[in-house]
């Protein structure tokens, strides 16, 4: 829970997650490789590569590759928020308000009152004309979306409608400034744009009567991001290609240079076979992809909104999603092996399905088979309060994930004959 919170902490975007993944990664001696390089991959070594500054892909390749399956997880590392647009300062009433637009799905009322920062990227001129992106956060309170008070709107708790351009609009001063000289002052650089996005300061905590719960920012889908990272950093199966993947803009549909639905991963794992002469196609059909994102928990005061027998409750094992229209990529094949792996390591697992007449949400795992189609499992934690400043799971589920993603790269697929 200390490296989650530490990780969830410093984490608020997804240029800085990956920053963060990367300093893990380079501790264990991964090798950072360029998309602008030729790659030299050899057997028994472990790399990665970022695109944009904000996906990340590492993989490490067994000794021997005799036998070769591929053996892939992947998460998101972006959140729903705030961006601040291009010209982002806006004075009026006597008050510096931030112009921001929404980014995700984001659920806006928590939002307001909160203590918020902003974090992201920078893009400087350096003293030789060199142009380069660099990650900054200010780290402490920088603004706050107040809400109206009661005395001035009686129907707040009964008929509450928030216009992103009117009410979501965070106050940061009271004097007429410029954003981006402010962040000149601040960071002595030369910045020539930015992509900045609000945050709420409130750290991580674990609570409960015994310490059941964990409450965060971006616990969607930092939680799984980190403990399927956990789970394959130093994790070797000499016949195995093990991959782990994080993209960004999974909130806005993935299809971005950088996001699922792009040939990011089919590109590195092209060069990968590439490398080592392996067969692109012959590596597919011995694949399998597991798509870790976090799923919705029984609600405690609306029960009547999750599935009447597939509902899944905190502290009570992995998430396996399915969806007949295929939002979730789980079938019936996917989820036997991957139940069969679970319950030989005796952790827990539960099911999910939407109400038939709710509409869900969907992930990053259907796009990138678009790109590359491996057998493929939809799995996550359950939480509470998804797409909220403050999302909340439990803490033992944390470590079922980390449990099976170790598992999971230890196997081979081709012991199942089920093709």
């Amino acid at each position: 829970m200390k490296e989650l919170i530490k990780f969830l902490n410093e984490s608020p975007n997804a240029f800085l997650a990956v920053e963060n993944i990367t300093k893990v990664l380079k501790d264990n001696d991964y090798i950072e490789l360029s998309e602008k390089d030729k790659f030299n991959i050899k057997k028994g070594n472990k790399y990665f590569v970022t695109r944009n500054g904000s996906s990340i892909i590492a993989f490490n390749v067994g000794k021997s590759l005799k036998d070769p399956c591929l053996l892939v997880s992947a998460s998101h590392d972006d959140c729903p928020s705030f961006k601040l647009k291009p010209e982002s300062i806006i004075y009026q009433n006597g008050y510096l308000k931030l112009n921001t637009e929404v980014y995700g799905g984001a659920l806006l009322y928590p939002w307001l009152d909160r203590p918020l920062s902003i974090a992201g990227r920078l893009i400087v001129k350096d003293k030789k004309g060199n142009i380069k992106a660099k990650n900054y956060d200010y780290s402490k309170p920088f603004c706050i979306i107040p809400s109206v008070a009661i005395h001035l709107n009686r129907e707040a708790n009964t008929d509450l409608k928030l216009n992103p351009q009117i009410d979501m609009l965070p106050i940061c001063g009271l004097d007429e400034k410029n954003l981006l000289d402010f962040l000149k002052k601040e960071t002595k650089e030369n910045i020539l744009n930015y992509d900045l996005y609000l945050y709420p300061t409130q750290s991580a905590y674990v609570w409960g009567m015994k310490n059941e719960f964990i409450s965060s920012y971006h616990l969607d889908d930092l939680q799984c991001a980190y403990a399927s990272l956990k789970g394959f950093i130093n994790n070797f199966n000499d016949d195995n290609i093990n991959i782990y993947c994080c993209f960004d803009n999974e909130e806005v549909g993935s299809l971005t240079r950088q996001g699922a639905d792009s040939n990011y991963f089919e590109s590195i794992l092209k060069r990968i076979c590439d490398s080592l002469k392996l067969d692109y196609y012959e590596l597919l059909a011995n694949g399998m992809l597991l798509s870790c994102d976090n799923g919705h928990a029984v609600h405690p005061n609306h029960p009547e909104k999750t599935d009447i027998n597939n509902n899944v409750k905190l502290n009570k094992g992995i998430v396996i999603k399915y969806n007949a229209n295929q939002s979730y990529t789980s079938d019936a094949l996917s989820s036997a092996i991957f139940k069969d792996l679970l319950d030989k390591e005796k952790i827990p697992y539960q099911f999910y399905t939407n109400r038939s007449d709710i509409r869900g949400g969907s992930t990053l795992g259907n796009l990138s088979n678009g790109h590359v189609s491996l057998l493929s499992i939809d799995i996550g934690l359950a939480q509470l309060a998804m797409h909220s400043p403050l999302e909340t799971s439990g803490t033992k589920d944390y470590n079922y994930l980390v449990d099976a993603i170790k598992a999971f790269y230890q196997k081979h697929l081709k012991d199942n004959n089920l093709r």
